[in-house]
């Protein structure tokens, strides 16, 4: 696997569980937390929500789905 789809896959692993974590998280949050572009980050909740893992509740606001995730390192 190529260096940065590993550190892609990693960062949409850590946002994922950032979001687990608190819930319900705003994109603000997001682009604060992890110091990416507002681009980036939506890319990334795209990957998220196409696989079902997290949804938005209402616009710029993200939560996590019900579905099952084994997350390993």
């Amino acid at each position: 696997m190529k260096p940065s789809t590993n550190r892609m896959l990693n960062r949409i692993k850590s946002i994922y569980m950032y979001i687990m974590e608190r819930g319900t998280v705003t994109t603000q949050q997001l682009v604060d937390e992890f110091g990416i572009t507002p681009r980036t980050i939506q890319r990334d909740l795209n990957v998220l929500a196409y696989n079902e893992l997290v949804k938005s509740p209402s616009r710029g606001k993200w939560t996590t789905t019900k579905k099952k995730v084994k997350l390993t390192s």
